[in-house]
C-alpha cells in the first residue's frame, strides 16, 4: 500500500517540531493512564457526552442530520430510528459502542473493515459489507449540494479487494517491524481514504478506524472527548490536509506531512481539552462556572440546559441557568423558545 511500505516509509523524513509533537503526544499518553486510575469515577462522566458528539458530528460532517434531542435518544437507546439519517446514525452508535468496547481486541483486518461497514448500515438496506460495485470520485460541492470540482479520483472497483488486503497486510508488517504507531495509524487512514472503497460511508468509517488504531496502541483519549467533534470543527482544514497529502498518491509520490501534521494536531488538541476538564471536575469549588463555559463553549448546535448538565457532573442546574443567563447577557449566546423546550445557540 502507497503509504506503508518499508521503501515510502524510509524516504520519510520528520522535522525537529514533528518529534516534539510525537513526545508531547506520548506524555499525553502518560498522563491519561495517570487519571485513568486515579478518578475513574470522574471519567465515567464524560463518556456519555463523548459518545453523543461523536455520533453527531461524524454524521454531520457527511450531511446525515437529525435534531440534537433525537440523536440523543437515538444514542442512548431510548427510541427506535425513524428514517434513514436516524437509521444510519444508530447503526454509527452501534459501530463506536463496539470500538469503544473490543478495541484491544479488534485486529485491523478487512474482516474487521467490513463488520464495521455492515454494522453501520445495519438498520436499513443499503450496501453494508460490500466493496463499492461502481467507480466513485471524490468531490467538492458547494452549500446547495451542486458538486464543484473534483478533488481525487480513487482507484477502480476492481483493484480495491486486493488494496485493501494489501493495506491491512502492509500495516501489520510495518507495526511487527516496530515502527512508531502514530506514523503508522493517520497513514493507514490516508489510505484507506484514498482507496475509498466503499459505496458511501468512507469518512465515516475512517473516523471508526481511526479511533480502533490509537486504541490499539492505547491512545484512548476518544473515549473522554469526541475527536469526530474537533473534526468537524475544523473540517476546512481536514479536506485541505487530505487533499494536500493525496496528491500524487496513484504514483507513491504524495507528501504525507501535512496530513500526518493534522491527524497530530487533532489528537493532541484532544488530550488538552482532556486535561483541562478533568482538572476542571478535580477541583471543584470555585471551578463550576469554568465547566459550564466550557461546554457551552464546545457546543455546536443547540443545546439545552439538560445537555450542559450531562457534561457538568456536580453543577445544579440552578447553577447552569446563572452562567447561561450571564453569557445571554454578554451575547455570547441566544435563547430560542420558552420553557422546558428552550435552546440555547452560541453567537459566534
Amino acid at each position: 500500500m502507497h503509504s506503508l511500505t518499508a521503501p515510502y516509509l524510509d524516504r520519510l523524513r520528520l522535522s525537529g517540531d514533528d518529534g516534539a509533537m510525537l513526545a508531547a503526544l506520548g506524555a499525553c499518553r502518560g498522563r491519561q493512564e495517570l487519571f485513568e486510575r486515579q478518578t475513574p469515577e470522574l471519567l465515567s462522566a464524560l463518556q456519555e457526552a463523548a459518545i453523543i458528539e461523536s455520533t453527531e458530528s461524524s454524521n454531520r460532517i457527511e450531511g446525515v442530520v437529525a435534531p440534537h434531542a433525537r440523536v440523543e435518544a437515538i444514542v442512548l437507546r431510548a427510541t427506535t430510528p425513524r428514517n434513514r439519517s436516524e437509521a444510519e446514525i444508530a447503526g454509527y452508535r452501534d459501530a463506536l459502542n463496539l470500538i469503544h468496547e473490543s478495541a484491544p481486541e479488534m485486529t485491523f483486518s478487512v474482516n474487521v473493515i467490513l463488520q464495521l461497514h455492515t454494522i453501520l448500515y445495519r438498520y436499513h438496506p443499503g450496501p453494508g459489507g460490500r466493496w463499492k460495485a461502481t467507480q466513485n470520485e471524490i468531490v467538492e460541492r458547494d452549500s446547495a449540494g451542486v458538486v464543484q470540482r473534483v478533488r481525487f479520483i480513487p482507484p477502480s472497483p476492481v483493484a480495491t479487494p486486493g488494496l485493501m488486503e494489501s493495506l491491512t497486510e502492509e500495516y501489520r508488517r510495518a507495526v511487527n517491524d516496530g515502527r512508531e504507531p502514530l506514523i503508522l495509524i493517520p497513514l493507514a487512514v490516508l489510505d484507506f481514504l484514498s482507496v475509498h472503497p466503499f459505496t458511501d460511508g468512507n469518512g465515516r468509517m475512517a473516523r471508526l478506524l481511526s479511533l480502533q488504531l490509537l486504541y490499539r496502541f492505547e491512545f484512548s483519549v476518544g473515549r473522554y472527548i469526541s475527536l469526530e467533534r474537533i473534526i468537524e470543527e475544523s473540517k476546512e482544514t481536514y479536506y485541505e490536509a487530505l487533499e494536500a497529502s493525496s496528491r500524487g498518491w496513484h504514483e507513491a509520490e504524495h507528501d504525507v506531512l501535512p496530513w500526518m501534521r493534522y491527524f497530530w494536531g487533532v489528537l493532541l488538541r484532544a488530550y488538552q481539552e482532556f486535561e483541562e476538564r478533568v482538572g476542571t471536575l478535580r477541583s471543584g469549588r470555585g471551578s463550576k462556572t469554568d465547566l459550564v463555559e466550557q461546554a457551552v463553549s464546545r457546543r455546536i448546535s443547540a443545546f439545552a440546559i439538560s445537555d450542559i448538565e450531562k457534561e457538568c457532573p456536580g453543577v445544579s442546574r440552578d447553577w447552569i441557568r446563572i452562567v447561561l443567563r450571564r453569557l445571554r447577557d454578554e451575547q455570547r449566546i441566544v435563547r430560542h423558545g420558552k420553557g422546558r423546550g428552550a435552546k440555547w445557540v452560541r453567537q459566534d
